[in-house]
C-alpha cells in the first residue's frame, strides 16, 4: 500500500506535466494567445502604472539588473516592516519587533525563495508581517526565479531574438500563474479545515482545567503560495507537520503536487520553446530517474527502521516513526521529504533531524545536486547547465566542437558554467568548515557526534540551494548563524542566476548551426543516461567526502 500511494502521486504529477507546461509556454511566449483574453484586462493598468507601454526586449544584463533592483527594493520594505511590526496594524497578540540579525536573515531568506526560518512563525511575526512580508515575498521570489528560467530558455532556444522583458514577465507570473493558482489551492485547503482568519490566538480550557493558547491566523492563504512558489516557510514552527497546516492525507497530497507540478512542467515548456518536445521529455526523464533513485533510498531506509533501535530488539515493523506523523506514515513522509528537497521548497511534514542516517542522505543529496526538478526554474536551469556540460564533454571525447540546440559551446560559456558549478559547493563546504572552527558556530550544535556534522552541513546546504528546511536540532537563532546563512543564501541565489543569464546572452548572439549527420543528438534515451551520469559524477566528486563524514559515518557507527 505504501508503494501504491507513492505511485499514485507520481502518476498524478506526470499527468499534469503536459497541460501545465503548455499553459506556461502560452503565458511567456509573447505571442497572442487565449491567456491574453483572460488576464490582459488586469495587466493593462499595472503596465500603465509602472510605465511599461512598449515592453521592449532586454539584454541579459538589463534583465539581470531589473530583477536585482526589484528584489533590493522589496527587501528594504520587508526589513522596515519586521523591525517596526510592534507598531503596525493586525498585531492582536502584541508581538514585538524582530531582532536585527534575525531580521536580516529572514528578509534575505524569503527574498531568495529559501524561507529558512530561525524563528517560530506563530510567535515571531504579527499577522501583518506574515501577509505583507512573508506572503508578499513568497509570491515575488517565486515569480523572479520563474522569470529568470524563462529568460534563460528564450536565450538558448531563440535565433537572435531578445530574452524578453523582466517587468512584463514578472507581472504575468503573478497575474496568470501564482495569483489564480494560489486562490484555488487556498480554497481547497479551507474546505479541508485549514484555518483562514484574522482572529487573535484562541484561549481554551483543557480537560484538566488549565488554560491553553492555540495560535491561528491566515494559514490557508500562506500554505497555498508557500507550496506553489516552492517557498516552504511555515505559518507554524512545526511547518506542514502541524495539523492546522496539513490536517490529513488528502491535504498532504495537495501540498506535494502544488510544490511539484510547476517545476515538473518546466522541462516540457522548454521543449515547446525549443520546437522539440523530445528535448523537454529527455530533461524530465533525467530528473525523474534521479528523483526515484533518491526516493527509493529514503523509503527503504525509513521502512527498515533505525539501526540503533533494531539492535536493541525494538519492534521496527512500522519503520522508523520517530519524528513522523502517524497520519502520514513512512510512505507519505518519505515522499514528502524527497519532493520538498527535490523541488527546493523546504516545507516539511516530518522532522528531518530524526531521519535514519541513510534516509538523511536523500534530502542532503538532492539539495547538493540542486537540479532534480528544483524550485521555480532553478532545477530546469541547472539541469540545462549540466546538459551543456555533458555535450561539451562528449564533444571533447569525439574530437569535434560541441553544439547544443544549434549553438556552438565554446570557452566563454564553459567558464560561466564552471563559475555556477563551483560556487555551489564552495558556499556550502567553506562555511561548514568555518562553523566547526569557530566557538560561535560549535555552540549551536546539539549533537557532538557525526550527526552534528550532518546538522551543520544540512544547514548550509539548505541555504545554498534556496531550500530552507533544516536538521532542526541546530540552535541556529544566533548572530553567527543568522549572518552566515544569510550571506550563503544571497550568494547561492544570485551568483548562479547572473552567470547562467550570461550564458543565455552569449548563446543567443551566436549564429545558428544547422544539424548534420555528425551532430550529437540530445533528444534521445542515450543522452538522458549521459545527463544522469554527468550529474551524479559531478555531485560525487564535490560532495561525497562530506557525506561520508556525516550520515555514512553515523550509519557505520550505529548499525
Amino acid at each position: 500500500m505504501g508503494i501504491l500511494q507513492i505511485v499514485v502521486v507520481i502518476v498524478l504529477l506526470i499527468l499534469s506535466v503536459k497541460p501545465m507546461g503548455t499553459y506556461l509556454y502560452n503565458v511567456f511566449r509573447n505571442e497572442a494567445n487565449v491567456t491574453d483574453k483572460w488576464f490582459a484586462w488586469a495587466e493593462k493598468p499595472i503596465f500603465a502604472l509602472i510605465g511599461l507601454k512598449e515592453r521592449k526586449g532586454m539584454t541579459w544584463k538589463t534583465y539581470g539588473l531589473g530583477f536585482l533592483l526589484t528584489n533590493i527594493a522589496m527587501a528594504a520594505v520587508g526589513y522596515f516592516i519586521l523591525r517596526t511590526q510592534k507598531f503596525l496594524p493586525f498585531n492582536p497578540n502584541g508581538i514585538d519587533n524582530m531582532e536585527q540579525t534575525l531580521t536580516f536573515n529572514t528578509v534575505i531568506s524569503f527574498m531568495t525563495n529559501t524561507n529558512l526560518q530561525h524563528y517560530s512563525g506563530e510567535t515571531g511575526l504579527s499577522y501583518f508581517s506574515q501577509m505583507a512580508v512573508i506572503m508578499m515575498m513568497m509570491f515575488t521570489s517565486a515569480a523572479t526565479g520563474l522569470c529568470v528560467a524563462i529568460a534563460f530558455v528564450r536565450g538558448i532556444t531563440s535565433k537572435g531574438r531578445t530574452i524578453g522583458n523582466f517587468f512584463e514577465d514578472f507581472v504575468k507570473a503573478h497575474t496568470r500563474i501564482f495569483f489564480p493558482l494560489a486562490f484555488i489551492v487556498a480554497m481547497i485547503l479551507v474546505a479541508f479545515q485549514v484555518p483562514q482568519t484574522l482572529k487573535p490566538t484562541l484561549s481554551v480550557t483543557g480537560l484538566e482545567g488549565q488554560e491553553q493558547k492555540i495560535a491561528i491566523g491566515p494559514v490557508a492563504s500562506l500554505e497555498s503560495i508557500k507550496h506553489l512558489g516552492t517557498n516552504g516557510g511555515g505559518f507554524f514552527g512545526a511547518n506542514s507537520a502541524h495539523p492546522f497546516e496539513n490536517p490529513n492525507g488528502v491535504t498532504n497530497v495537495i501540498e506535494m503536487l502544488s510544490m511539484w507540478m510547476v517545476a515538473a512542467a518546466l522541462p516540457y515548456t522548454f521543449g515547446l520553446f525549443a520546437k522539440s518536445r523530445k528535448q523537454g521529455w529527455v530533461i524530465f526523464s533525467a530528473m525523474m530517474i534521479l528523483f526515484v533513485m533518491f526516493l527509493s533510498l529514503a523509503y527503504v531506509s525509513e521502512s527498515n527502521g533505525n539501526p540503533a533501535m533494531n539492535r536493541l530488539g525494538i519492534d521496527a515493523s512500522q519503520g522508523s516513526m520517530e519524528g513522523k506523523e502517524v497520519r502520514f506514515g513512512i510512505p507519505q513522509s518519505a515522499l514528502f521529504t524527497t519532493v520538498t528537497t527535490a523541488a527546493t521548497t523546504g516545507t516539511v511534514n516530518n522532522m528531518h533531524d530524526t531521519l535514519t542516517p541513510l534516509g538523511g542522505i536523500t534530502p542532503l543529496a538532492l539539495m547538493m545536486l540542486n537540479c532534480v526538478f528544483g524550485g521555480k526554474g532553478v532545477g530546469l536551469v541547472n539541469m540545462l547547465m549540466y546538459a551543456i556540460l555533458a555535450v561539451f564533454l562528449c564533444g571533447l571525447m569525439v574530437g569535434r566542437t560541441p553544439e547544443f540546440l544549434g549553438r556552438k559551446i565554446e570557452a566563454r560559456e564553459m567558464k560561466l558554467i564552471a563559475i555556477a558549478i563551483l560556487t555551489h559547493p564552495l558556499i556550502i563546504l567553506a562555511p561548514t568548515a568555518i562553523a566547526f572552527g569557530s566557538e560561535l558556530g560549535k555552540a549551536a550544535i546539539t549533537n557532538p557526534s557525526f550527526h552534528g556534522i550532518s546538522q551543520v552541513l544540512y544547514e548550509y546546504t539548505s541555504s545554498a540551494a534556496n531550500n530552507g528546511s533544516g536538521f532542526e536540532g541546530l540552535g541556529d537563532n544566533t548572530p553567527f548563524w543568522n549572518m552566515s546563512t544569510g550571506l550563503v543564501m544571497l550568494f547561492g541565489r544570485y551568483i548562479s542566476m547572473l552567470a547562467l543569464l550570461a550564458v543565455a546572452g552569449s548563446l543567443m548572439r551566436k549564429q545558428w548551426v544547422p544539424e548534420t549527420i555528425g551532430t550529437f543528438r540530445t533528444d534521445n534515451g542515450l543522452f538522458a543516461g549521459i545527463l544522469v551520469g554527468t550529474v551524479l559524477i559531478i555531485g560525487a566528486l564535490t560532495f561525497l567526502p562530506a557525506i561520508v563524514l556525516g550520515p555514512i559515518a553515523e550509519y557505520l557507527t550505529i548499525r
